[in-house]
């Protein structure tokens, strides 16, 4: 059983069902039209930048951020903090450096940014692969949490009641992909984001109350009660196991950073903004959310640490991933009134929300994917109808294996898949769209070498590091086959995606360099500026 009383759990099955209803609804009466192809994939650019910005904070807010980010923050401190603020910048990178040009080349998919420069199915192929690739992992991550989260919050501990949890959240998930579309998933988005912040704002406020609102004693009671003393409030306690720590934080920041950036199901948010000036908006809104979930998870992980304590913490969960709830449980102290209970169920309805709306997103971003780049894209006489139709089948073909593999890989630890996709968007995904949208004379080779080196290096590298073996909270903890010395890959394959673009870019000579530089020169004013009278981008398909 866990700490929650049998109201509060009561309370947190009703919410769930009810959200789980009311989402259903949602996508059903906001679905697109079969025979819309702009509204299946963009949603018809028709949100405000406010409630566009909450779709891309959701998107961007993932159920593991919210867990697994609670979870260091409340047993490692200063490194937590560190890696919340990490993702902040990462966002900030998106919204300074790539968002405006994404918006401007782009039509639905990633694939159809790098084909704007670089004609031929392969750039597609290889994008789709590589979509997949980074967002599958991330998914099985969030499906196979749903299990341990809901028999956490339920107190169930049935290994089949734990398998049904992620086979009917897998289920919803391509429900919510398939039928929902853009317009759909950006709805569950906003509304995860408002119930997200609401009520983390206000048990932020609680935590802080136990303490009369002095931080300086919320962290001084959080570093007396994590076993770590002084330690907790200096860096480098999250990889104080790894032959090189400082060099092993700063490049895992580096990967989440950057990787963060360009995960796929992020930046087709850009092509959801209808002109450039709707996409900067929308990222500020975006920025200040993330801002603000930053704050709350920081005051409420350090809480979880100072009022329950590092052994009531790993007594959940051996990584942290309960710290968000025990910290929101703990905040209302020993007796729990009707309205705190209202409240921790608003933050458990929160959670389950986050759960639903990003495995639905990442499905979708990989539908997408397969359907406009590799299906469409072959057969160029292809009617929005049935278009439409791939893209819905498509959920199926991705959302299956992902619910079969969930299933199979709940009970290790999931760092490492979550690891795998921030690498792979850093390593291959970033090189190839900064190259492609700043660099002239980057040619098609330049392009399949970043997308495809840069992705082998991850797999390659990825077995080899601390988070899968050599240590007693890796995936496979009997085992010890850890070469690579470090938590994540980004030391290595990060530079290598970018010079292997290079490489493959000046090898083949100057002509092919002559080419690309005419081929950028013509779509330069478009990728800088975007298209004249603020008419959307792609209305007829680039590169194909």
């Amino acid at each position: 059983m866990t700490v929650f009383d049998g109201t509060a759990q009561t309370w947190s099955l009703v919410a769930f069902c009810s959200a789980v209803s009311f989402t259903l609804l949602l996508c059903v009466l906001t679905g697109p039209d079969s025979d819309d192809l702009a509204e299946f994939y963009t949603g018809y650019r028709y949100l405000s930048p406010l409630r566009n910005g909450l779709a891309i904070a959701g998107d961007y807010i993932s159920a593991a951020t919210v867990l697994t980010i609670g979870g260091v923050i409340a047993l490692c401190g200063y490194d937590g903090v560190v890696l919340a603020v990490s993702t902040l910048l990462s966002l900030l990178v998106l919204m300074f450096l790539l968002a405006e040009p994404l918006r401007n080349t782009g039509r639905f998919t990633m694939g159809d940014a790098l084909a704007r420069r670089t004609s031929g199915r392969s750039v597609r192929i290889v994008a789709c692969l590589v979509t997949i690739a980074s967002l599958v992992p991330m998914t099985l991550v969030q499906l196979a949490s749903t299990g341990q989260l809901l028999a956490y919050i339920l107190g169930f501990s049935s290994a089949s009641m734990k398998t049904g949890c992620v086979v009917g959240v897998g289920t919803l998930m391509i429900v919510y992909a398939a039928v929902g579309g853009m317009r759909g998933t950006a709805l569950l988005h906003i509304l995860k984001m408002v119930t997200l912040l609401g009520s983390g704002v206000v048990v932020a406020v609680l935590v802080l109350h136990a303490f009369d609102f002095r931080p300086a004693a919320l962290f001084h009671s959080a570093a007396e009660r994590s076993g770590a003393g002084a330690a907790y409030l200096r860096s480098g306690l999250q990889f104080a196991g790894g032959p090189y720590p400082r060099l092993d934080m700063v490049t895992t920041q580096f990967a989440i950073v950057l990787g963060g950036a360009c995960l796929p199901h992020v930046t087709m948010r850009m092509y959801t903004a209808s002109d450039a000036r709707q996409v900067r908006r929308s990222m500020s809104w975006a920025v200040s959310s993330v801002a603000l979930f930053v704050l709350v998870v920081t005051v409420i992980g350090v809480g979880a640490t100072a009022l329950v304590g590092r052994a009531g913490i790993t007594a959940g969960d051996p990584r942290g991933n309960t710290a968000y709830l025990l910290g929101s449980r703990a905040a209302f102290g020993e007796h729990v009134s009707r309205p705190e209970t209202l409240l921790f169920t608003a933050v458990t309805t929160a959670i389950f929300l986050t759960l639903l709306a990003s495995v639905a997103s990442m499905t979708l971003a990989c539908a997408n994917s397969l359907a406009h780049d590799v299906v469409a894209s072959r057969r160029s006489g292809l009617t929005p109808v049935r278009e439409t139709a791939v893209a819905r089948v498509s959920a199926v073909v991705v959302g299956v294996p992902v619910i079969a593999l969930a299933a199979l890989v709940q009970h290790r630890s999931l760092q490492p898949l979550a690891t795998v996709s921030f690498c792979l968007a850093a390593s291959a995904i970033a090189p190839a769209l900064v190259y492609s949208l700043f660099w002239r004379r980057f040619t098609r080779t330049g392009l399949l070498c970043t997308l495809v080196g840069g992705s082998l290096a991850v797999l390659v590298l990825m077995p080899g590091t601390r988070l899968v073996s050599g240590s007693p909270t890796a995936a496979f903890p009997e085992s010890d086959f850890n070469w690579f010395p470090f938590t994540t890959t980004g030391l290595v394959s990060i530079p290598l995606g970018f010079v292997l673009g290079w490489l493959g870019t000046v090898l083949p000579g100057r002509r092919a360099q002559r080419e690309a530089r005419r081929g950028y020169e013509s779509v330069e004013r478009l990728i800088l500026a975007g298209p004249e009278g603020g008419i959307a981008p792609g209305r007829t398909e680039p590169g194909r």
